[in-house]
């Protein structure tokens, strides 16, 4: 399925209904390097999409200048086709396939602004490297300005996946060009807006959005300070997290599931390397964990995110693990995310934040403290908590001293019980363990009323 994080194909009328501009570097969340290294310092804290274009509704075969209607409008593709052979890198049945310097751009605007744009490239067929650039318009494309000042180089023959920060309000459109390779071919799939979130914080607070997530507030006050290493807020788009450098994994994670969250994607099992870490952190990479007895545990699951092959893809960056016991993990979490996401088919909204701490657990080859030569903690406890509302809108008013809210706390070894009713716990609990101020952006008496209830599970 190949939709991004909240709809699948909108009608051009739901295309603007949802939801400052700096220049960042562009964020690749796979192995292919930029041309230019990241370094970002900020991160725009905004999850709602405003449109994800897929190029499955039309076709164009030659690679003259001519427009082309897709679902989300018109679209110039300039030395660009629609490419629906074998060799065109996809996820459906069309890519758009640029050669020489050629561009693909909006003929239209998004008046919801862009928090950022996440597309899918790679090379076609056997053709060499190239690199693009992305560029937006706040003007009706009189000008453009390049967003972000690296170029993304495409060198693989499977679709990879580049994030660019845009965090801009107002009305904006995008053009994609092709820079360097000669006659070389990239195909481009997936392109999504995430629109700007214009809510509290603007990227330091979090937002007051519905289905935001970091509605439930910012648990640590973590901040976008690269001084604040064990403490750096990180904005995924698909999750927001406190990422702790000394520890090389989040202290907690924070995201929404709702029935716009949940598709039919397959898990991409891709994990790896977070190259969007600032410049000089240590990145936790993929076979960090070999032969350390504990599974690479995801905090966002990525069943949470299977709606498109970007959303699932970001569940699987190593700053979103943790080292977790395998029964723990596929057993006792498995059972409890499964049980989230049932919540969800049955009309309701969920609002999660997941977290650990400590040090020492046990896995299949015993108790351990450390693992990866002692660059990533392995925690004591893992825990999570589960806001859950009936669907409807302004969310946050409508969380009361009744709303239903789960709390676990599992220690972190290779026994404890598949069924997770087991570790019921409350909220206070947990904040007690950790020092955490949990459901921070609900009002006191209702933050109060939810701390010390306990769930009665299933």
């Amino acid at each position: 399925m190949k939709l991004k994080h909240l709809l699948t194909p909108l009608a051009v009328a739901l295309l603007f209904a949802s939801c400052q501009k700096g220049t960042f570097t562009p964020q690749i969340v796979d192995p292919t390097p930029l041309s230019a290294t990241s370094n970002l310092t900020s991160r725009t804290l905004a999850v709602t999409q405003t449109f994800d274009e897929t190029f499955e509704s039309a076709t164009k075969t030659a690679y003259a200048d001519a427009n082309v209607t897709f679902t989300s409008g018109s679209w110039d593709l300039n030395s660009a086709l629609v490419g629906t052979s074998t060799s065109d890198a996809k996820t459906g049945t069309h890519a758009i396939r640029i050669e020489n310097t050629g561009t693909i751009g909006m003929n239209f605007d998004v008046t919801t602004g862009a928090s950022t744009v996440t597309l899918s490239y790679a090379v076609f067929g056997s053709d060499g490297s190239s690199a693009f650039q992305l560029w937006e318009s706040s003007n009706g494309g009189s000008t453009y300005t390049q967003v972000g000042t690296g170029s993304v180089t495409a060198s693989a023959t499977t679709l990879a996946t580049a994030t660019f920060t845009v965090n801009q309000a107002g009305t904006l459109r995008f053009q994609l060009r092709k820079t360097t390779g000669g006659s070389n071919r990239i195909d481009i799939d997936n392109f999504t807006i995430n629109s700007f979130d214009n809510g509290s914080g603007g990227g330091t607070g979090g937002s007051t959005g519905d289905n935001s997530n970091l509605l439930m507030g910012n648990p640590s006050g973590a901040t976008t300070s690269i001084t604040n290493f064990n403490n750096y807020l990180y904005d995924h788009t698909y999750y927001v997290e406190s990422y702790n450098r000394t520890k090389g994994e989040p202290n907690w994670v924070s995201w929404y599931v709702g029935a716009t969250t949940l598709g039919t994607q397959d898990r991409a099992n891709d994990f790896r390397n977070d190259p969007n870490l600032p410049t000089g952190w240590y990145e936790v990479g993929s076979t960090s964990y070999s032969g350390s007895g504990f599974d690479r545990g995801h905090n966002c699951p990525s069943g949470d995110r299977t709606t498109t092959v970007a959303a699932n893809e970001e569940t699987f960056l190593m700053d979103n693990m943790i080292p977790q016991a395998p029964q723990n993990n596929e057993q006792t979490w498995a059972h409890f995310e499964e049980y989230g996401r049932t919540l969800v088919t049955a009309g309701n909204e969920v609002y999660v934040i997941m977290g650990s701490y400590g040090s020492g657990g046990t896995g299949s080859s015993g108790t351990a403290t450390t693992i990866n030569g002692g660059n990533v903690v392995v925690p004591s406890n893992i825990w999570k908590v589960m806001v859950v509302i009936p669907n409807g809108n302004n969310d946050l008013s409508r969380i009361t001293a009744s709303t239903r809210v789960i709390a676990i706390n599992t220690p972190n070894i290779n026994t404890t019980s598949s069924d997770w009713t087991q570790y019921i716990t409350t909220v206070k609990a947990i904040e007690t363990a950790t020092g955490y101020t949990l459901l921070s952006a609900l009002p006191t008496a209702v933050r109060t009323a939810l701390e010390t209830k306990k769930d009665a599970g299933i």
